[in-house]
């Protein structure tokens, strides 16, 4: 059983949440609290195998509760929930050490999935699409020759291409992930490569034609 800690100030969010995992046979809420504050005092007696931790809460926000569980030397894996695309806070978090960043609209099988998969060590980052992604979409950018059976990205590139969803450049996924700018630079020409396109915003829409994003 995987036991997840809940933060979110909104009672029904909340609610809405513990009742999807409850569908599960093998996630179920073993903490919940309405603010940072009440949250870090649980958190010193009982350590949850995933936390999902709202972003914007009243007093302590999710961003300052990463950065006092970080600095208290035990952060459970932590999935970051919001309802907007909110950029400059999921840098924070990835900086600080949280494992993804969720949007609160998920269906509750790829939250299942989600906390499953960073339950088991993994890194899980699906930032929102940017209007300009999605403007793409909407105007048919999607066009461009299309590969039988284009070579399988690898790990990092994955994160990559997810980053570059969000509109960070390279020189913010740097600062993310942590390699140089450079190195990231050759990840999106090998993404490029890869998927057979030759800008940024058509290598996002053929992740999302793949199922990658």
């Amino acid at each position: 059983m995987i036991r997840v800690g809940l933060v979110d100030d909104q009672t029904l969010v909340r609610s809405g949440i513990r009742g999807l995992l409850a569908l599960t046979g093998d996630i179920r809420v073993a903490l919940e609290a309405a603010d940072g504050v009440e949250a870090l005092a649980l958190l010193q007696a009982e350590r949850p195998d995933v936390l999902l931790l709202d972003v914007r809460m009243p007093g302590m926000s999710g961003i300052a509760l990463l950065q006092a569980m970080r600095d208290g030397g035990d952060m459970p894996p932590t999935l970051l929930l919001t309802t907007f695309d909110d950029d400059e806070a999921l840098l924070a978090g990835m900086r600080l050490g949280a494992r993804g960043f969720l949007l609160k609209d998920i269906s509750l099988e790829r939250l299942a999935d989600a906390i499953r998969r960073v339950a088991a060590g993994e890194t899980l980052f699906r930032p929102g699409l940017t209007e300009r992604v999605l403007d793409g979409v909407r105007g048919g950018a999607a066009e461009f020759p299309a590969l039988d059976l284009p070579e399988r990205l690898t790990g990092r590139e994955l994160e990559v291409l997810a980053l570059m969803a969000g509109g960070f450049n390279n020189r913010e996924i740097a600062e993310a992930l942590g390699p140089s700018e450079g190195t990231i630079k050759n990840h999106v020409s090998s993404i490029l490569s890869k998927l057979g396109v030759r800008d940024r915003v058509r290598a996002v829409l053929r992740g999302l034609e793949l199922g990658y994003i």
